[in-house]
């Protein structure tokens, strides 16, 4: 019974916490930042383990997968722009990809982590469903691959609207790639508040770089031990 309340709770805390950024738009009190501080704090306040808590909260879990593909239903009104720069968000995203894993992979290693914390870290940069299920094929440990997820978009959405002044960033295009790519479904929704262009194209990057990372983690986290061995 105090799970699902605490459950329900969770649900309530991310309204006001979108109530919060919604008056004060700070990237520090981006929703999924104070959500997360608000959880800990409430089952710190409950005395509730955490292993109990996830028991019910995996509803909500459920919901990320149907909500990933729900960011492509704007993308019809940029789809001939989409199909005109195919290539280039192709390119683009696919190269991102590749450098995210492999540099993550071999700073993991050159810190000297653990092959399973390793494993748990590669597939950080793509949304969290997709991240949980690369990092279980792979033998990591899913739970902290979403906490790696978690942080990749904390950072994301802290620098990735800095880089965009400092680069002095024009294209819709260029700054939905750079953050659907770099910071998934909280870039994503970063980028729709550029405006609706840059949420589409950020849609579409986070949706192929979690496919990319599907076919590609795997082998290049293989090839990347054997080279390092």
């Amino acid at each position: 019974m105090l799970s699902l309340l605490a459950t329900l709770l969770t649900v309530v805390l991310f309204i006001v916490a979108k109530r919060i950024y919604r008056f004060v738009p700070n990237v520090l009190l981006s929703p999924i930042f104070t959500t997360l501080l608000f959880t800990i704090l409430l089952l710190w306040l409950l005395h509730l383990p955490y292993k109990n808590y996830r028991q019910t909260a995996d509803s909500l879990t459920a919901f990320l997968q149907p909500a990933t593909v729900a960011f492509a239903i704007p993308l019809y009104r940029y789809l001939p722009m989409i199909k005109k720069h195919a290539l280039t968000i192709f390119t683009s995203v696919f190269v991102g990809t590749i450098f995210a894993i492999t540099s993550t992979v071999l700073l993991a290693k050159s810190f000297h982590f653990t092959t399973q914390v390793t494993k748990s870290l590669a597939p950080r940069s793509v949304t969290t469903p997709f991240a949980m299920d690369v990092a279980q094929n792979l033998g990591g440990i899913p739970i902290l691959t979403a906490i790696f997820v978690i942080m990749t978009a904390l950072i994301g959405l802290i620098a990735g609207p800095i880089l965009i002044k400092h680069l002095r960033l024009k294209s819709p295009i260029a700054r939905g790639l750079m953050l659907g790519t770099a910071a998934h479904a909280a870039g994503t929704s970063r980028a729709f508040e550029f405006g609706s262009m840059e949420g589409s194209f950020a849609s579409v990057s986070m949706i192929l770089a979690a496919t990319i990372t599907l076919f590609v983690a795997t082998p290049l986290v293989h090839l990347l031990d054997f080279i390092t061995s």
